[in-house]
């Protein structure tokens, strides 16, 4: 027991402090069998034989005491030898001792006397049984619709819930929050029902819908999209414990048509099925349809493949049977039972009796003998063996046919065959000496283990008769082995056109033999004791008619256990069932349950925060037919659905934890809506319905990732026990140990990584970029985006990498300016150099040219200049050396001169030569032009000029090369604007988050870009532009905005 558990049990033993309590009167069965019940029973009245003869169960019992004497002195706490051995912390035995608050309560309930509620009985039976306080516990009550209350602002009241809500909270002056946008409601309500954000389509036919019926009409297309089967199956597959593969060891074997429940759950939830038939299939189909389960209707079928749901747990036994594995088997398949209908953790009274709940031992292995028939641990059968065939005789005729005549084929091309290696042995044997040829052949004809040693050795002397085969038939006629191949094609074929032998993983009764359940002591499969007949908990049956159940008549096919028990659940009489699957319901939509731990309903769970909200609820669920669809709509309609979630300073100093609903809760998606979210957005989700999971694997760093670029919705990828997909782990995602009632909702750093830097994400971003960029005209309004633009230095987008290449000269300046630069463009590139046409001299620009090292002047006008256009803003360094190699002419000059400031030097080489050394501020979009001119002629003025631009004071050292970096034409065709920027910031954002943006938001938005642009250009991205936009969508798919739902 850990101290979680000791602090819910003061909490619900304890449930008004010891002072009140002693005003109004402590007795035994409120408030000290709890206590008692919690640590000392399994010794003292649980089991049939008690230590040192004290039994706890009545007053009388305690004054009577046992080896050591009285145990209880009425009035006199320090006389009493129950209440010193707990002072002392010698009882319990063990490291879990009474929690003080508790001894103070037993003292003070022996100092008044030791009351009882009621006369004790004159004989007690064997174990604790079900005191009068046990049994009116709230979840064992049966439900009953309570009465709708008038409240003062009636005007907010659109459903019951709402008054009952609203009932409360105006006891507290509060009330519901104003009604949300409507943008804000589409986004809800798509994410809550199909697990995808609405598209624009969506968001702007709502906006013009008018009309009082839009939003039911919102409701009505959700429900009735195939998506919210998807969305809402999933759910109940964290409930059912759904995996594909088997679990138990890190030896995760596959289940090959586990996915037939998945779809088979998908498809009922999407068309509404009655939830008492959901689950009274799936706990007994099987005894619905007659064996052998051959031959059968489509609903057969059905009813069969739900019981998968009883074939979930993690069974190992195939990789290794035994009676362990088999009984681990039977107690996981209870507990998902038990914690997904009953809401209660039964798997407690496996070994004792229940410490906190009315449950016994007894109790657990009723509820055990109700699956034993089918799930025999003494009679085991392994997954493979528990397979259901879905071939008919229909199938295994037509099966068989089309293997007769594949077989013919078959035939006639292995005549074929032999006939072609009768020609290629033929062909060798001619090779040989003729006297060699008969006994060659006969050798070769031999099968390999009958031939003589005389015949080996022949054979092993003439390699190319002994290595003859169908392998290197094409060695002698190349046309019979492609027609062989041909003809294995065909035959390939018609056998593919065999019906598909399919199966569904199901629960049937295995053996006509029914072996008696016994309770394991101690819950030891070793040693089992007496023979429990099949049942349900005693708590929840009236104490005047409890829940038996009664096996079919002797031979019937099957025992009839799981149907009657299923029936009994879904009477509409069973205090939980309906309690729990409304809570779990409320819980997808609130993001909290009203009990808070839906997979516990009894005193270790919470209490129920709007009990009567859960019990209008659970009635008019049974009321309107089970119909999951219409709760739905009762939810999505009232006032509490759609109010805003912002909080108020009132409502927090109240009610901190918005148990009373002032506001509707902010919660994260959870992991695959947000997968498939991004998937949506992006424009990559690929809605293929129901049929084999896809597979997934480990990456070279041994993360879990999907194979192929197939992306479907996550509820279709392979639930692989062992090998959780990591961005959907990452976000909560169950591992399925067993089954999950609830998941995780954590906040860490994993998942902040995870949507930085996994491949998944900066793809998906990529594919969103580019859709924006091919969707996005037209498709916002103009106002939000009139006049908003990306501003950038002049050519900076032109220039994103910074070198071009031209010729031109330095231009005459008018007073006070500095002389512009006349730069025209090479217009050719050939041999890896900029040129004026495809020859030298060309006939307009003559022999000016540049390439990576080296050019050549040209006549005044035409000198080749080497053009640096600035990314930064900061003081460079440009260091290089000017090279003029002939003896002949008169040398060459280069002139550094900047857009901004003018010449900053100039150099001159002949025959040699020369370094420089410059240092200069710069501003974005300055150039820096490297220009070479003859000095008074061109002749022999071919020149090398290389160098390096370094940004200093930079960290890290940025740098530009002439010789690394130079280049010929730019592609710029692959990124071609088709939308302006504003346009995709606009749709990105209702693409997104499902509304429009503010001007402010625009601008904002095009700040980032523009920033990340200019980032962009001075780390030399190849994509400035594009890569930048990538960025903000990145951005957009990692925001609170988008991960969250409001």
């Amino acid at each position: 027991m850990n101290m979680r558990h000791l602090l819910i049990l003061l909490t619900y033993a304890m449930s008004v402090p010891a002072v009140m309590i002693a005003d109004e009167g402590l007795t035994f069965e409120e408030h000290i069998r709890p206590i008692f019940r919690a640590h000392c029973y399994d010794c003292h009245g649980a089991e049939k034989e008690v230590k040192g003869e004290l039994d706890l169960r009545l007053v009388r019992l305690m004054e009577k005491g046992g080896e050591l004497g009285p145990a209880l002195v009425k009035g006199n706490p320090d006389a009493s030898y129950l209440l010193e051995r707990m002072v002392s912390g010698e009882m319990p035995p063990g490291s879990h001792r009474v929690p003080d608050d508790q001894i103070a309560t037993i003292r003070q309930w022996i100092q008044d006397g030791a009351k009882t509620a009621r006369p004790e009985p004159a004989t007690i039976g064997p174990g604790l049984g079900i005191t009068l306080e046990e049994r009116s516990y709230w979840a064992f009550q049966p439900i009953r619709r309570p009465i709708v209350p008038a409240v003062k602002n009636a005007d907010r009241v659109r459903t019951p819930i709402d008054a009952l809500l609203l009932a409360r909270m105006e006891q507290h002056n509060l009330s519901f929050a104003p009604e949300a946008d409507k943008e804000i409601l589409l986004r809800r309500a798509s994410l809550a029902l199909t697990g995808l954000p609405p598209t624009t389509a969506e968001l702007n036919g709502f906006l013009a819908d008018e009309s009082p019926e839009a939003w039911t009409t919102v409701i009505d297309r959700l429900l009735d999209s195939p998506e919210y089967g998807e969305r809402w199956g999933r759910h109940w597959l964290d409930v059912a414990g759904y995996a594909d593969s088997e679990g138990s060891s890190n030896n995760d074997v596959n289940r090959q048509w586990a996915y037939k429940y998945r779809d088979w759950v998908i498809k009922a939830v999407g068309a509404d099925m009655p939830f008492d038939q959901f689950i009274v299939w799936q706990l007994a189909g099987d005894e619905l349809v007659e064996p052998p389960y051959k031959n059968m209707s489509a609903q057969e079928i059905e009813k069969l493949t739900a019981t998968g749901y009883l074939r979930m747990a993690a069974d190992g036994t195939g990789q290794g049977d035994n009676e362990e594995k088999r009984n681990q088997v039977v107690i996981d398949t209870v507990k998902i039972v038990s914690t997904g209908l009953l809401g209660m953790s039964v798997g407690c009274a496996q070994c004792h009796d229940h410490r906190y709940d009315p449950i016994s031992h007894e109790d657990y292995y009723r509820m055990r003998a109700v699956f034993e028939p089918a799930l025999n641990p003494k009679r085991w059968a392994v997954p493979g063996n528990r397979a259901v065939s879905l071939y008919t005789d229909e199938d295994h005729a037509k099966a068989a046919e089309i293997e007769a005549k594949a077989r013919e084929m078959s035939n006639a091309r292995n005549a074929k065959q032999t006939e072609y290696m009768d020609l290629a042995l033929k062909a060798e044997l001619e090779k040989v000496e003729e006297s060699l040829r008969q006994p060659l052949e006969a050798a070769y004809r031999t099968a390999g283990d009958k031939r003589t040693e005389q015949q080996k050795a022949l054979l092993a002397t003439n390699p190319n008769i002994a290595n003859l085969s169908t392998g290197v038939l094409y060695q002698y006629n190349q046309g019979h082995a492609d027609e062989l191949k041909k003809l294995d094609g065909e035959i390939a074929t018609v056998r593919a056109t065999k019906p598909v032998h399919e199966y569904i993983r199901a629960l049937t009764k295995q053996s006509p033999e029914v072996d008696p359940t016994r309770l394991f002591y101690r819950g030891d499969y070793r040693q089992p004791q007496q023979e429990i007949a099949p049942g349900g908990l005693t708590v929840v049956a009236p104490s005047d008619s409890p829940f038996r159940i009664k096996d079919n008549p002797e031979g019937s096919p099957t025992t009839g256990r799981r149907l009657q028990y299923a029936r009994w659940l879904t009477t509409g009489r069973h205090p939980l069932v309906a309690r729990v699957l409304v809570n779990r319901f409320w819980m997808h939509h609130f993001g909290t349950g009203i009990v808070d731990t839906p997979g516990e309903f009894g005193r270790l769970g919470s209490l129920p925060t709007q009990p009567e909200v859960l019990d209008w609820l659970s009635d008019e669920f049974m009321a309107k037919g089970w119909s999951l669809k219409h709760l739905h709509r009762v939810i999505m309609t009232s006032t509490v659905y759609r109010q805003q979630s912002k909080r108020t300073p009132e409502a927090d100093q109240i009610d901190s934890g918005n148990q009373m609903y002032s506001h509707f809760p902010v919660k994260r998606l959870d992991a695959e809506a947000i997968r498939d979210s991004i998937l949506a957005v992006s424009g990559k989700l690929d809605k293929t319905a129901f049929g084999a999971p896809v597979m997934v694997s480990k990456d070279s760093s041994g993360q879990i990732i999907i194979n192929g670029e197939e992306q479907r919705r996550s509820v279709y990828l392979q639930m692989k026990r062992t090998e959780p997909v990591a961005l959907l782990k990452a976000f909560d995602a169950p591992t399925m140990e067993i089954n999950c009632t609830k998941r995780d909702n954590s906040t860490v750093a994993t998942q902040s990584l995870m949507m930085m830097n996994s491949d998944f994400i900066l793809r998906s971003a990529d594919f969103f970029a580019a859709r924006l960029n091919q969707e996005a005209q037209g498709k916002v309004e103009s106002s939000i985006i009139e006049g908003l633009r990306i501003v950038l230095p002049e050519n900076a987008l032109e220039n994103t990498n910074p070198w071009s290449y031209g010729y031109g000269e330095i231009g005459k300046a008018s007073e006070g300016t500095i002389a512009a630069v006349n730069f025209t463009h090479y217009p050719f590139f050939g041999s890896n150099t900029w040129k004026g046409g495809e020859k030298v001299p060309d006939s307009n620009i003559g022999f000016s040219f540049l390439n990576d090292t080296s050019g050549h002047t040209a006549s005044e006008g035409f000198s080749p200049i080497r053009r640096w256009t600035s990314a930064v803003k900061g003081k460079v360094q440009i260091k290089g050396n000017l090279h003029h190699p002939s003896e002949n002419g008169d040398g060459v000059r280069l002139t550094l001169y900047s857009s901004r400031l003018g010449q900053l030097g100039q150099w001159s080489a002949k025959t040699g030569g020369v370094d420089y050394d410059v240092t200069v501020e710069v501003e974005v979009g300055d150039k820096i032009d490297a220009i070479v001119d003859m000095i008074e002629n061109y002749t022999s003025d071919t020149f090398s000029n290389s160098y390096v631009i370094t940004r200093l004071e930079s960290d890290p050292s940025v740098a530009w090369d002439s010789i690394k970096e130079f280049h010929g034409p730019l592609d710029q065709s692959d990124y071609e604007l088709n939308a302006t920027i504003a346009e995709q910031i606009a749709y990105g954002w209702q693409l997104a988050y499902g509304r429009a943006p503010t001007r402010d938001e625009v601008q904002l938005s095009i700040d980032f870009i523009q920033r990340q642009i200019l980032l962009l250009i001075a780390s030399k991205n190849e994509s400035p532009f594009e890569q930048a936009m990538t960025n903000y969508c990145q951005a957009l798919l990692t925001s609170n905005q988008f991960l969250y739902m409001e």
